[in-house]
């Protein structure tokens, strides 16, 4: 049987593989016998793109793609794999500009492989350089190099110092575009970087200044996927813990969208409105619904989970403290009732929030 071999393995020309494959000034690569008797029989344009030569060209030699070629075990009659490269010859392949997205794309798979398991490789990454490269990948019309790279990325983001690094070697710009273009899982992925991000306090106010981070995470609530909304809610959640987040968030139309996935009984949507009922522009913005926002949250109090009736608590405790109407609602809509049934809920957090909002209910309270 033929032995399989990728094709940028072998020479354009003979298609045979290459045994000392060199650049050409196009951007081709050729096995240097090859692209030699080509310019020796007085040809001087590439044989590929018919591009003229510089007067003074040269030939480059493919380290990157000779290490490639010399560790594949040849002689096969199955799909051949590279023998357990080193990382610096995987981190090479993505940083070549000569090679094809699908040699980048195995090299991205396997070093993300290895960074999930490997804080110290994740670390030695970091400090190769090699992140512009991988940022770069991002940006690249093939969506599998696209996904794959911020794959990679979201192991890296693992360790609290690569989180501050990515940031500093510009991460946010790739991510948040992103955040708008591609497949579906490269949006979630995306989404779920920044989440990753957050995780530091001083990269929260980064995101949340970076034009059109917030506003994109919005979109994406509105008309993603099921798996992309909920991506982008838990990225919000995350931003949303420094206060100026928060009413970045409002400006974007964040609260209408997250409404309706509360009603919907999205549960991430509900801790997001408890953060956002912390500001005044986020109670301002709730309060244009006529009530629904109050209608909702007491809902939750009758039907959800503990974790959602934490944040439905502490943003009805936040809304009714500064507004007598929607105080007047809750208490209207039986919620002083489903408080007082929480205050010796044996989850201390639930407890709390409603004995909390117990005792601003009360000047409510008309006999």
């Amino acid at each position: 049987m033929t032995q399989w071999l990728p094709d940028e393995f072998k020479c354009p020309i003979s298609l045979e593989i290459m045994t000392d494959p060199v650049i050409l000034s196009s951007g081709h690569t050729f096995d240097r016998v090859s692209i030699q008797r080509w310019l020796d029989s007085g040809n001087r344009s590439c044989p590929i793109t018919k591009q003229p030569l510089s007067k003074n060209f040269s030939l480059i030699p493919n380290h990157v793609l000779r290490s490639l070629i010399s560790q594949f075990t040849l002689g096969s009659n199955v799909k051949p794999q590279l023998n357990h490269p080193e990382p610096q010859t995987l981190i090479s392949v993505i940083s070549s500009e000569s090679l094809s997205p699908s040699l980048k794309i195995d090299s991205l798979s396997q070093l993300n492989r290895l960074c999930k398991r490997n804080p110290v490789l994740r670390q030695s990454f970091m400090e190769s350089g090699a992140g512009p490269s991988v940022l770069n990948c991002i940006d690249s019309v093939d969506l599998g190099l696209r996904e794959s790279a911020l794959m990679l990325l979201l192991s890296l983001s693992l360790d609290d110092d690569n989180k501050v690094g990515l940031v500093t070697e510009g991460a946010i710009g790739h991510i948040v575009e992103a955040l708008r273009g591609g497949s579906s899982s490269c949006r979630s992925y995306a989404a779920t970087i920044l989440t990753s991000l957050a995780m530091v306090e001083v990269n929260k106010a980064t995101i949340g200044a970076y034009p059109l981070a917030i506003q994109r995470l919005s979109s994406l609530l509105r008309d993603g996927k099921a798996r992309e909304k909920k991506e982008a809610a838990t990225a919000l959640y995350a931003l949303c813990s420094f206060p100026d987040n928060r009413k970045r968030a409002v400006r974007c139309g964040a609260v209408p969208i997250l409404i309706e996935m509360a009603v919907s009984g999205v549960e991430r949507a509900i801790e997001v409105l408890g953060l956002l009922a912390k500001c005044r522009e986020g109670r301002e913005e709730m309060g244009r619904f006529d009530g629904c926002v109050v209608s909702v949250l007491v809902q939750v109090l009758r039907n959800e989970s503990s974790r959602s009736v934490v944040h439905a608590l502490s943003a009805l405790h936040s809304l009714c403290n500064n507004s007598e109407e929607m105080g007047l609602s809750v208490v209207r809509q039986g919620g002083l009732e489903l408080c007082l049934g929480f205050v010796e809920d044996e989850n201390e957090k639930v407890s709390r929030n409603a004995s909390n909002l117990v005792q601003v209910l009360r000047k409510y309270w008309v006999n």
